[in-house]
């Protein structure tokens, strides 16, 4: 019959009607006949696949209302599945044509039940066949004592689920078993609701209950569309078993323990069972465009406006790029930055221009005064500074931020990530639903299992690895446990990527005691404690993920914990973006952490990591603290727009911070304080709890010998800060108010609100040495009383009040303190200074003011006249203590110059900061670190103005 004889839809009713052999002829007939039964997917398939007593829903139990993409696939799997059992003829003693042959002609299907051929399963077994089908009708059967399968058989449980229970303990020795649409529950003498040591069992669609199954290698198992009650499964070394769309609840242990290497020997089943998993996997739904090769990182520029305070832009190397996906989405579009709908903002209200308000002013005349100071050694950080400066849209550019690769990215450049994902050994755990119970899937003594699209919620715990075990986490969703999501111990390793954990009561990742795991693009979000956790030896690979919104450090390292965190997006946390305590060290480079009501990075006592080209921006507090005892290399971060202060430091700790973008932050740039942490300040019971299970544990014996901790990097015996950019911030630029000495070399300070570099207390010496202070909106230099101070080689120029101001004690040697709009140099009060060898000059006021009581000696400068008919220097009478000498006065003669067009220059050397060669690099130093107690508090206290340090400086 001709399919255009009737409409379609009328086609599709009739058709409706058959049954799955009629519509299996159907499609046989011709092209047009087999399109038509193709097109009954969602109406006689589906309903086929849903009736079929030995399957549920294809994304039961974890998104039922989700439709496959086909019905009818979805139905051929189901069916070739509930074959599969039956695949093992060739193993038999007899030939296998002729075994094979005379099972399928002599299966027979053997009844019981009441009034049926028999009345109990044991006797059914006793006259069943290889291969024969028991049907077992609704009713309870019960057994005294164990049940052994001898012979493949299949039980089958008649009508609903849960019309048939099973009140048995079966022990198989056959090689192969299939169990569907039953109850099991376990007899009075035994929990175990079956066993195998050898064969393999095949579940479908049953229930189990109140009981334990056990499988040993090297015999498998295959279990769908189960579901678990307060009951376990235990695989002891099994080479491979296959577990999915099932439901565990109520479990009072683990609801899955794997456990022991795979076994050498292999059953006949294991082939099939890996060729299954492969054709499963996750990894093969590969998007259309994943092979292109990946670009590796990607860059954008964020772009400042200035105009908009409400307002951050990117200008992006490609045309609308998205970084992130899912909650906390971020994208970056031609112009702007946006999350959430809404723009990011930094507001800059001023440029160099504005604090520079004499170079407008200036006339041709004056512009004859005024000493080069361009091509200093420190122009090259004045360039990137200069890149701060607004354009006539008012848009600056700031620095480069770095994109989340996908996870198909991370496979295409990691060969051992490719390695970890294409594992098929152990057990494979797929789209099953662990709740309401302790544990879910534990694998230990080097077991290897392989999770795929699995729920865990509301456990004590979801996946424990530990004990040399491997495990692979793919795509999974774990919330809303009682402790953390993941352990990893004992030197346990693996891959977990691509899943979003959330809502954890305790950390998301936990690792520790050895464990080496690879974590990757993962979200890892809203915990009420911190994202990831790594202590105790810990160490790992934490790579492009997302972690956000947690109630404590975004990434936590105390305890010798050593991990690698590179390209992952850390933001709006309650706490710190990264916390490195308790002599914690690891690698984090090249991270994007932004918007952390604490410190984007928190180091406390003895934390020692290398924070290395990270952009840290738009946090609620200070953007790095070096707190109590912390260490580390802070090296080539772009640190801005941070409500806090940029970086602050304690001066108990001893970090090395080098070659850093430091900018439009609203407090400092750079603050360095005295006062120490207060261990009294908490209370016992504020300190975190980073034993497992209560179980009290020795930290000491998890830390490597001081040895290995030392081996990478030496420390240093002074704080050093060297070779940074620290500009357009809303205060002082550097603000020192420390016990300890402090080394400050080779910075450009440019642009700040207030001072360029203010010592305000300095007991020990601090060493201000080759930096270009400049453009600062008061002071280049403010050296209090009381302060101790060397000023060697600094090219402070063009700052809107003093050059330098001091008050205290100390050198100021060979430095060049030019076209300040005040005093070049002004001493006062009961300053005692040694001021040899500067060039100096002021354009409107005193090159040098020797006042007040202020004792030293004033010899061998070279004084610049400037316009300013004040006299070159000036003594007050009551300085008589200071030895003014020597110093050669250079006047200018406008007329000659006028002629010849030729501005005075800085020769011999060339204009201070002079730096022979290339600025000096980061140096290499220890990483060594422990973290800090939960709850530290940090009350430093600055004197004058409306600052107070630090904003929020506490650490959990």
């Amino acid at each position: 019959m001709e399919i255009a004889g009737l409409p379609l839809e009328l086609w599709r009713l009739i058709l409706a009607y058959l049954p799955l052999s009629d519509l299996g002829h159907c499609s046989l007939v011709c092209r047009a006949w087999c399109e038509l039964i193709l097109s009954l997917d969602k109406t006689r398939w589906r309903q086929l696949c849903l009736d079929s007593m030995e399957c549920k829903h294809p994304n039961w139990p974890n998104q039922p209302p989700v439709e496959p993409p086909s019905w009818r696939e979805t139905f051929k799997q189901h069916y070739l599945a509930s074959k599969m059992w039956t695949k093992n003829g060739q193993e038999l003693e007899s030939s296998n044509c002729l075994y094979l042959f005379r099972r399928k002609k002599d299966r027979k299907i053997i009844h019981v039940g009441t009034g049926w051929d028999h009345d109990d399963l044991r006797s059914a077994l006793a006259v069943a066949n290889v291969y024969d089908k028991i049907v077992l009708h609704p009713g309870i059967y019960e057994e005294q004592n164990e049940v052994v399968l001898k012979m493949p058989v299949e039980i089958i449980g008649e009508g609903k689920l849960g019309d048939v229970t099973l009140l048995v303990g079966f022990d198989q020795r056959c090689p192969t078993a299939r169990l569907c649409n039953l109850v099991f529950m376990p007899a009075w003498f035994s929990p175990v609701l079956y066993k195998t040591s050898s064969g393999h069992v095949q579940f479908d669609n049953c229930n189990l209950e109140n009981g334990q199954v056990h499988v040993y290698g090297p015999g498998t198992c295959q279990i769908k569309f189960c579901t678990f009650s307060q009951c376990s499964i235990n695989l002891h070394w099994v080479v491979v078993s296959l577990l999915e769309n099932c439901e565990f609840t109520g479990s009072e242990n683990n609801s899955v323990t794997v456990e022991g290497y795979p076994a050498s020997d292999r059953n006949w089943a294991c082939k099939h069972l890996a060729a299954l998993a492969k054709s499963k996997s996750f990894l093969n739904a590969v998007p259309s465009d994943s092979k292109q090769p990946c670009d590796g990182l990607r860059t954008l520029e964020i772009l400042v406006n200035r105009n908009h305070p409400s307002e951050l832009n990117t200008e992006v190397g490609s045309k609308d790029q998205k970084l992130d996906s899912g909650v906390g989405e971020l994208y970056t579009t031609k112009g702007q930055l946006v999350e959430h709908g809404e723009v990011l903002t930094l507001e800059t209200d001023y440029s160099d221009s504005d604090l520079n308000t004499a170079s407008e002013n200036e006339d041709d005349e004056q512009l004859a005064y005024k000493l080069s100071y361009q091509s200093h050694g420190l122009s090259h950080l004045l360039e990137r500074t200069e890149r701060f400066r607004p354009q006539g849209d008012g848009i600056t550019p700031l620095q480069t931020a770095l994109a989340l690769r996908t996870f198909q990215q991370e496979l295409q450049m990691d060969k051992e990530v490719q390695a970890l994902a294409s594992s098929l050994q152990g057990c494979h755990i797929r789209k099953c639903l662990f709740r309401d119970g302790k544990g879910g899937v534990l694998v230990c003594v080097q077991a290897q299992a392989r999770l795929e699209g699995n729920m865990f919620r509301d456990l004590t715990y979801a996946v424990r690895c530990i004990q040399n075990a491997k495990i692979i986490m793919l795509k999974n969703e774990i919330c809303h446990c009682k402790a953390s999501g993941v352990f990893m111990r004992l030197s346990a390793q693996g891959l977990i990527a691509d899943n979003n954990i959330h809502s954890n009561a305790e950390a998301g990742v936990d690792i520790r005691k050895g464990a080496n795991p690879l974590i990757l693009c993962n979200r890892i979000h809203s915990g009420l404690r911190s994202g990831i956790v790594v202590l105790g030896n810990g160490k790992g690979i934490i790579r492009s993920n997302r972690i956000y919104g947690n109630k404590e450090a975004g990434i936590y390292i105390l305890y010798n914990g050593n991990p690698v965190v590179s390209g992952n997006h850390i933001y709006q946390g309650l706490a710190a973006g990264i916390a490195v305590n308790e002599n914690g060290r690891g690698q984090i480079v090249e991270n994007i952490i932004r918007e952390n009501q604490w410190g984007g990075a928190d180091i406390r006592r003895g934390g020692d990591p290398v924070l290395k080209n990270n952009l840290i921006c738009h946090g609620h507090s200070d953007g790095v603290v070096v707190g109590e005892r912390g260490k580390g290399l802070i090296e080539g971060n772009t640190i801005y727009c941070n409500k806090g202060c940029g970086v602050w430091i304690m001066s108990s700790s001893l970090p090395h911070i080098t070659s850093n973008q430091i900018s439009h932050n609203s407090i400092y740039g750079v603050a360095v304080f005295c006062r120490k942490d207060d261990a009294n300040d908490y209370q016992p019971s504020q300190r975190g709890n980073f034993n497992e299970d209560s179980e009290l544990i020795n930290w000491e014996n998890d830390l490597d010998s001081e040895e290995e901790r030392f081996s990478s990097r030496q420390p240093i015996s002074v704080a050093l800060i060297e070779s940074n950019s620290i500009s357009h911030n809303r205060a002082v630029g550097l603000y020192i108010k420390s016990s300890e000495a402090l080394n400050i070399m080779g910075n450009a300070i440019h642009a700040n609100h207030e001072n360029g570099i203010t010592v305000f207390q300095s007991s020990q010496l601090t060493r201000i040495s080759n930096n270009s202070v400049t453009l600062n909106t008061i002071c280049g230099i403010l050296v209090e009383a009381g302060c101790r101070v060397e000023l060697r080689g600094n090219g402070v120029y063009d700052n809107n009040s003093h050059g330098i101001t001091s008050k205290g004690d100390g050198v100021i040697l060979e430095n060049d303190i030019i076209g300040n709009h005040g005093c070049a140099l002004k001493l006062l009060e009961t300053a005692d200074m040694k001021v040899m060898k500067n060039r100096i000059q002021s354009h409107h006021d005193y090159g040098i003011a020797v006042l007040d009581q202020v004792k030293g000696l004033v010899q061998d400068n070279l004084i610049f006249q400037g316009k300013s008919s004040k006299t070159v220097i000036q003594k007050m009478p009551m300085a008589e203590k200071c030895i003014v000498q020597n110093n050669e006065l250079l006047a200018f003669n406008s007329q000659n110059s006028c002629k010849s067009h030729v501005t005075w220059k800085l020769e011999n050397p060339p204009a201070r900061p002079y730096i022979e060669g290339q600025p000096t690099g980061a140096s290499t130093m220890q990483t060594s670190q422990r973290t800090a107690s939960v709850t530290t508090r940090i009350a430093a206290r600055v004197e004058g103005g409306c600052h107070n340090g630090s904003i929020f400086c506490s650490i959990l």
